[in-house]
């Protein structure tokens, strides 16, 4: 089976430009070309693509899924170091949903400072998120957008 970037785009739900980009990282092995010089996929492109988006579904990082091909590669190696990534990724989820939990809590003190339909210059939310009396200091520059 040979497909062509747009085929393979259509069978995977993956954006062309995403397939260029995980064969520019070294996720997928780069494609064969054709006699008119287009990439051709073959089924093992196909089937580490659906590997990729699986991982990327469980929000791993393009590092992580880089070492778990490894592993995947490699079929007579242990798993061991396998489960350590995962180990890590789900304290690294466990983290986030701590940090989302958090910014819940912010979002729905701050949505309690107003109850009415006030005037712009009266609303209790506009006021707060002007000062830095509610502003969670620690939070700065958690998303890169801090002063530095």
């Amino acid at each position: 089976m040979e497909l062509k970037i747009g085929e393979l785009a259509k069978r995977s739900g993956c954006q062309v430009e995403t397939i260029r980009f995980y064969e520019k990282e070294g996720l997928l092995p780069p494609a064969i070309r054709s006699q008119g010089n287009y990439r051709l996929y073959g089924e093992s492109h196909a089937e580490r693509l659906l590997f990729i988006r699986h991982c990327r579904s469980l929000d791993m990082t393009l590092h992580e899924i880089r070492q778990l091909l490894l592993f995947k590669d490699a079929p007579q190696e242990t798993c061991t170091e396998v489960n350590q990534i995962l180990d890590k990724h789900i304290d690294h989820v466990a983290h986030r949903i701590h940090e989302l939990t958090e910014l819940q809590k912010q979002l729905m003190q701050l949505r309690s400072l107003c109850h009415n339909s006030n005037a712009g210059k009266d609303c209790g939310i506009l006021h707060n998120l002007a000062t830095t009396e509610g502003m969670p200091i620690k939070k700065l520059g958690s998303h890169g957008e801090g002063c530095h």
